[in-house]
């Protein structure tokens, strides 16, 4: 989820702080700065998650014989940043649990039952940023909270930017795509049954694209459906 640097005479150690996290944090939550012809003003912009290329797929041990994958496919979002101001770039998403796929039907059901998922209750997970943490030009720790079973953690998602450009078909939309990784404990959401079966790691893996988007710069910050255990 990296663009070359920009030609400079001024060496990365003479820097100051606050520009080496700047165009760190520009590679993660895609880099506006490159669509702003040099010397235009630069404005916040905001793009949109694109559900058909966006999806999460998690694997845990399966009683130490394997490791069982999922995939969820779906999920919608927006970025909103501010090539001049990043500490203001912000991320939303919905993972629709419900559209779990597991490969199989009934170990798909199993797995959105009461016990683990609970699917039915809590159709939607959602992952909203806090802050962000650059590593550097391509890479970023984004943390955030993530409710999923009507419960609240925060998480670390380990965020590498692959690119941004036009994309090649219409509506020749700029792109930007990126992949990112987890770890969590299924138990800390509730999702504690069959533990003799199942592992309590999951690790997550996620690969996304998002659109820039027209209008304003507000983002709607996703909230769980209202549902009681």
């Amino acid at each position: 989820m990296a663009p070359a640097a920009p030609a400079t005479s001024v060496s990365r150690a003479s820097r100051p702080a606050s520009r080496i996290a700047g165009v760190a944090l520009a590679a993660l939550l895609v880099p506006a700065a490159l669509l702003t012809p040099r010397g235009a003003s630069a404005q916040a912009a905001r793009y949109t998650l694109d559900p058909v290329h966006t999806r999460v797929m998690f694997e845990l041990s399966h009683a130490d014989y394997s490791q069982a994958i999922g995939t969820v496919s779906g999920s919608t979002g927006e970025l909103v940043f501010d090539p001049q101001d990043w500490s203001s770039a912000k991320v939303a998403v919905s993972v629709p649990i419900a559209k779990l796929d597991m490969g199989d039907a009934d170990w798909s059901r199993a797995a959105l039952g009461r016990g683990l998922l609970d699917g039915a209750r809590y159709p939607v997970a959602t992952f909203v940023s806090t802050r962000v943490e650059p590593v550097d030009a391509a890479h970023a720790r984004v943390v955030g909270t993530l409710t999923l079973r009507g419960v609240t953690h925060e998480i670390v998602l380990d965020v590498a930017f692959n690119q941004l450009k036009r994309y090649p078909l219409p509506p020749f939309r700029r792109t930007a795509g990126f992949s990112a990784t987890a770890t969590l404990s299924r138990a800390a959401f509730g999702a504690d049954a069959w533990t003799s079966l199942v592992g309590d790691q999951v690790k997550l893996r996620i690969e996304a694209e998002a659109h820039r988007a027209g209008g304003d710069t507000d983002i709607a910050i996703p909230t769980q459906d209202p549902t009681t255990p």
